[in-house]
């Protein structure tokens, strides 16, 4: 294999995927490496098709996986039949220097495979929100500049929704939703009943519903509802790099994927002025091995993101890749997800649901929009639950034959909740940073986290636990019960920040095309771009940046700026 490539796409997840095939359509010889093993779509989901009872320990972790993973076990989808997609705690160390924890996936896919899929757009509320309410920094764009780009990667990777014009949730290109439940149908119109300004809405998820040409031509075909996702889907019914952007790329006859592949540094030309290549160590073999390109994007998961940078150093960046601001790995955040309210929902005990629904609906945003309306910054989005079943709620009497799965099918009460996705407010403080003195088995310096929660978070758990068991209440739900979980900072897995977005490189890292301010060369466009959180999910923010990112860098090397 030839080192030389027109592009270096470092990472293979839900962004590098994007990258890598924007790249590919346009032409451009394209690498994309990868730490992790080579996965393909459906022959490497070994689980997929298993029913419960094909698991030794019915899809449960043993003490023994608990006690050697006390961080990647509190993923929620860790578990029997999905954790060979996750790390192992022992086999990629870091630093805690405050509890975080860092929940990773490494194989082509990276966490595409098993990510939550809620695709909300952010709103010119989320952009505007620093600059209008004086925390973190401007952003450098706003909605307008980025909705084309939100519409491009919805029609390729296929989103369920409905039109509802909200201004805090703007609508996007979807396929049909997912129906409400009954006692979700019944939520929605006690919460229109009651509250002026909150709207309760059909899930915006990463699913095929009605697949259309496009996503016939990929090969995916229509979710089955059957709410496995985290095994990977050997349908395609949800979006994932595997199934969806580099098969595509592959079959342009302009993709190479080199699995195994730690990155250790992007290589910098102080001749040149630019980045030339990306330095990689061989997983399994530990040797180094120089890829160059014309243009790389930086696509490994925000705190890998932050490492890489801050290794990446020379005479002309000796504090990491552009840091000329110093401050690369400072300004993290996170989404606040300890919140939650849930009870049992009488009156519909006749009333069941088809298959097995993998969305959830959602309450848009309805704190310090237009103006703060409360002693708090930022905002959160709910996402609302019901379920039959007596043990999604965390009760039931236990049992076993036949007799119990008889009383299973019998109708009964519905358990129904609510749990919060919330801003949180980037802090100089908040930071990650290269260990001094301890390094991982790749010779490369481990990350110090140091993040924590601050009175701002604090005071949103308070509110949302005491509005959401409102809703719940005013809506006929009985026995309410509101819920912190207390979880350190890590477990949303939405890491977010440390190489943002700016229109000064004095107090940022990127421009409004995420690129370094000083190696424009170089676009990140995962989680370390962000300014601020938001409350929407980001995943889909961060595919619209890297579509966006990689046909400017196609239009800046066709004008021979690049």
């Amino acid at each position: 294999m030839t080192n030389n490539f027109d592009a270096i796409v470092i990472g293979s997840g839900i962004s590098g995927g994007w990258a890598a095939k924007e790249c590919c359509d346009h032409g451009l010889k394209t690498l994309v490496l990868e730490r992790g093993r080579n996965i393909e779509h459906i022959k490497d989901y070994p689980t997929a098709t298993l029913d419960p009872w094909q698991f030794p320990h019915r899809g449960e972790n043993t003490q023994e996986i608990l006690k050697a993973n006390p961080v990647i076990s509190k993923c929620y989808a860790f578990t029997e039949d999905t954790r060979h997609f996750f790390v192992k705690d022992a086999e990629h160390p870091y630093q805690q220097e405050k509890p975080f924890d860092w929940i990773r996936g490494y194989q082509v896919g990276g966490k595409s495979i098993m990510w939550g899929r809620a695709c909300q757009r952010w709103s010119d509320f989320e952009f505007s929100s620093p600059l209008r309410f004086g925390y973190a920094i401007d952003w450098p764009i706003r909605y307008k500049d980025i909705a084309p780009w939100y519409g491009h990667v919805e029609r390729f990777a296929g989103i369920c929704g409905s039109q509802d014009g909200l201004e805090a949730m703007p609508d996007g290109d979807y396929l049909p939703p997912f129906e409400m439940s009954c006692v979700e149908l019944e939520i929605q119109k006690k919460i229109k009943e009651n509250y002026k300004d909150r709207f309760m809405v059909h899930s915006r998820w990463a699913h095929l519903t009605k697949p259309n040409p496009i996503h016939l031509e990929q090969g995916r075909g229509q979710c089955q509802a059957r709410d496995l996702c985290t095994r990977g889907c050997p349908f395609g019914g949800y979006f994932s790099s595997v199934s969806s952007t580099l098969p595509w790329a592959k079959k342009t006859g302009n993709l190479t994927v080199r699995p195994f592949s730690v990155v250790h540094s992007i290589i910098y030309d102080e001749k040149k002025g630019k980045a030339v290549g990306v330095r990689v160590i061989d997983t399994n073999t530990k040797q180094s091995t120089d890829y160059f390109a014309r243009v790389i994007f930086l696509n490994a998961a925000c705190l890998n993101s932050n490492l890489i940078l801050l290794n990446s150093t020379s005479s002309r960046f000796p504090n990491g890749l552009g840091n000329d601001s110093g401050i690369l790995g400072k300004y993290m955040a996170f989404h606040n997800y300890r919140a939650s309210a849930a009870g049992e929902f009488p009156g519909f005990e006749d009333r069941y649901t088809y298959g097995r629904n993998p969305t959830n609906p959602i309450i848009a945003n309805y704190r310090n929009l237009h103006q703060k309306d409360t002693d708090y910054l930022g905002g959160f989005l709910t996402f609302v639950w019901s379920r039959r079943s007596a043990q999604a709620f965390g009760e039931g009497e236990a049992g076993i034959g036949s007799s119990y799965k008889e009383n299973l099918t019998e109708p009964g009460p519905w358990f129904t909740g609510m749990y919060m996705q919330g801003e949180t407010i980037p802090r100089q403080s908040n930071h990650v940073r290269l260990s001094q003195d301890l390094k991982d088995p790749w010779g490369i310096p481990q990350l110090v986290t140091s993040i924590d929660y601050d009175d701002n978070a604090e005071k949103m758990v308070v509110d949302f636990m005491n509005q959401s068991s409102e809703m719940l209440e005013k809506a006929g739900c009985k026995h309410v019960r509101a819920h912190d979980t207390k979880q350190a900072p890590g477990l949303d897995i939405h890491e977010m920040g440390g190489c943002r977005m700016g229109k000064d490189p004095k107090n940022s890292m990127l421009n409004e095309w995420n690129q370094l301010h000083h190696c424009k060369n170089v676009y990140v466009t995962d989680g370390a771009c962000m300014t601020s959180t938001g409350n929407q999910s980001p995943s889909i923010l961060y595919m619209a940046f890297a579509a966006r990112a990689a046909n400017h860098a196609v239009e800046e090397m066709k004008k021979g700026n690049l």
